[in-house]
């Protein structure tokens, strides 16, 4: 009898047009498909569960699922294996199809051979499980999904990324820079520099972060600039290791962070006052599309006339799934929204903002991503004993996908800058873009 991989591809043969582009190992050693030397992928299929997912879930569910639980891997680096793989599906060589009613029989004679037939196996416990009657974007929902992202713990975080706990993209100053823990802070401080210095901010100003992260930015705008800083997250997690910063850098008369929901802020305002400058990075995809007008409005209302307010925010393009996709929305964040980069600022100009700067940052996601996966790669014995080793795998999963959508511009990431004019029109932004952008000399100077 040949050996399973062998009847492997002859069963996928039934489900794709033309020979099978990649190469499988399967359970019991065996090996079928393309050959070695053309340097196809090599799928490894450690399991025949992998192939019972496939056929309840096919497509990125199945596959994402076989991953994560580790019955499906690819052989050799991760990154490169699914670069070739999207590759043959983006450029047709890789054509679904479906099987004719005559080969139906066929089909089930060869999943009885593989032993496929039973029931559908269940999810890894690392996918997300949300109240059940939990309404879409109520605050009892968000907590949850925020709660589940960070579960993995601070030290898991630390551990990923750079040491100003940056979640977000950086700005490489070096598109080409290595991908070194060094190139990684420089990145993530240029980034930090240029949205202070968009904001206008300087010694004594008054800023509000909304969806402040592990205070990178806070901590950042009131060491390096002066600024006075409020910051509000959901997540414990992220309020307690920015209190520790605050203690630890000497800002408790610079920095506050407070555990709200971002539609609570309106009710903080008496307290707060008006603030010369707003800012929101990478939270704005997880308000909704229904809150987004909410979002808008709070971001209006906090800042003060002639201030300034900053969006850094995910984005697709038009047509394309609205969400991160199967996988990410299983694992990750459910209930994100990424919509084309102009209808985000048609809901923010509606909320009365004026748009000033549009700065796209797409191809600079792409190292940091790359810059996280490989610190994930050096520490991998750490991270599975921190995070397990499903959600160490979950994780290498999402940071190599999603490295892979931002280069080929399936997602993309843009700082939005933002103004409220004055009544009388005045916008207090500079005539030039020329103070905007950092310089080897300038950033992470601290402020006098």
């Amino acid at each position: 009898m040949a050996g399973a991989a062998a009847r492997v591809v002859r069963a996928a043969s039934r489900f794709v047009d033309g020979a099978l582009p990649v190469r499988i190992r399967a359970w019991d050693g065996s090996e079928a498909g393309a050959s070695r030397a053309s340097g196809a992928p090599v799928v490894v299929l450690a399991h025949r569960r992998a192939l019972r997912r496939l056929l309840w879930q096919p497509g990125e569910m199945g596959l994402a699922h076989a991953y994560v639980s580790g019955d499906l891997d690819v052989e050799g680096d991760l990154q490169e294996g699914l670069t070739a793989i999207w590759g043959l599906v983006r450029d047709g060589a890789v054509r679904p199809r479906r099987p004719g009613v005559t080969e139906l029989p066929a089909v089930l004679a060869g999943a009885a051979t593989l032993g496929l037939l039973g029931p559908r196996p269940a999810a890894p416990p690392e996918a997300i499980r949300l109240p059940r009657f939990a309404k879409l974007h109520s605050q009892l929902r968000d907590r949850a999904v925020i709660h589940h992202h960070y579960d993995a713990g601070n030290d898991f975080y630390e551990l990923i990324l750079d040491r100003n706990m940056a979640y977000s993209s950086g700005y490489w100053t070096d598109l080409a820079a290595p991908l070194t823990a060094e190139n990684l802070v420089a990145a993530q401080d240029a980034k930090l520099d240029m949205i202070c210095r968009k904001l206008g901010l300087g010694p004594g100003s008054t800023l509000l972060d909304v969806g402040c992260g592990w205070g990178s930015l806070p901590i950042h705008a009131a060491k390096h600039f002066g600024a006075h800083v409020r910051g509000v997250t959901i997540a414990t997690e992220q309020r307690d290791h920015i209190n520790q910063r605050i203690r630890a850098e000497g800002l408790a008369d610079k920095v506050q962070v407070d555990l709200i929901d971002y539609r609570d802020v309106p009710t903080q305002i008496e307290e707060y006052g008006a603030f010369d400058a707003v800012s929101s990075i990478e939270m704005g995809e997880h308000v909704g599309d229904g809150n987004y007008p909410t979002f808008a409005s709070i971001l209006f209302g906090a800042v003060r006339p002639g201030g300034r307010a900053l969006v850094q925010q995910m984005s697709r393009r038009p047509g394309d799934h609205p969400g991160g996709g199967p996988f990410i929305e299983t694992y990750v964040t459910p209930d994100m929204v990424m919509r084309p980069v102009g209808d985000t600022l048609t809901l923010l100009q509606r909320a009365g903002l004026e748009v000033r700067d549009v700065h796209v940052m797409r191809e600079h996601y792409v190292p940091t991503c790359r810059a996280w996966i490989a610190t994930l790669e050096a520490n991998w014995d750490r991270a599975v004993e921190l995070a397990g080793e499903r959600g160490a795998r979950m994780w290498r999963l999402y940071l190599v996908g999603a490295a892979l959508a931002f280069e080929e511009n399936r997602m993309g990431v843009d700082q939005i800058l933002l103004a409220r004019p004055t009544a009388t029109g005045r916008s207090g932004m500079p005539a030039t873009r020329a103070t905007f952008e950092p310089s080897a000399q300038n950033v992470g100077t601290p402020a006098s």
